[in-house]
């Protein structure tokens, strides 16, 4: 008798991933992702359970990623500006393909409440922290806002740039606050 075959949720995601890439939001689905995967529907909903539950882990991977990113630039315990700073860092390296995996998967949340919520609350929690009595703390939100108003015009296709203006653009956010000012 053979070995049971087992299914690797991270090679399921990546096959949602490059459906939505290929697709769009819109061509997520159970069966598109097995087919790209190389597995039945039961197995991706053997790992997901729906469709919801697919994007709830297709988006928790990208947040454990992009905040372990962050993480490590921002160092051991840094404040809320160092952070933010980090954030910004860590979005201005991105690749055309963190970009637009990202986007689509943003765009499959808007289909429903309860994966905006969890959107959301990763948003809130990117400011909470900066004290927005200090110039410090007001820069830093500034940097935020400017850094994913770029991000989500380039992932959605709404503002087209190459690499360079792309980088050009980050160089000036972070120059918004300068490295010295302390703590918000």
């Amino acid at each position: 008798m053979g070995r049971r075959r087992t299914i690797e949720r991270d090679k399921v995601l990546d096959a949602a991933e490059a459906v939505v890439l290929a697709v769009g939001a819109g061509g997520l689905t159970i069966d598109a992702v097995a087919k790209a995967s190389g597995i039945t529907k039961g197995g991706v909903q053997y790992c997901f359970g729906n469709k919801d539950g697919l994007i709830d882990a297709m988006m928790e991977r990208w947040f454990a990623q992009f905040d372990s990113a962050v993480a490590a630039e921002g160092g051991d315990d840094p404040d809320p500006v160092k952070a933010m700073r980090a954030h910004v860092s860590v979005t201005a390296r991105m690749d055309m393909a963190d970009k637009a995996r990202t986007s689509g998967m943003m765009a499959a949340l808007l289909q429903r409440e309860e994966h905006m919520a969890k959107n959301r609350a990763w948003y809130r929690a990117r400011l909470d922290g900066l004290d927005l009595s200090t110039e410090a703390g007001r820069r830093a939100r500034l940097m935020f806002l400017a850094t994913e108003g770029v991000f989500l015009l380039r992932g959605f296709g709404f503002l087209e740039m190459n690499a360079a203006e792309w980088q050009d653009m980050f160089a000036d956010i972070l120059k918004l606050l300068p490295r010295e000012t302390g703590a918000a």
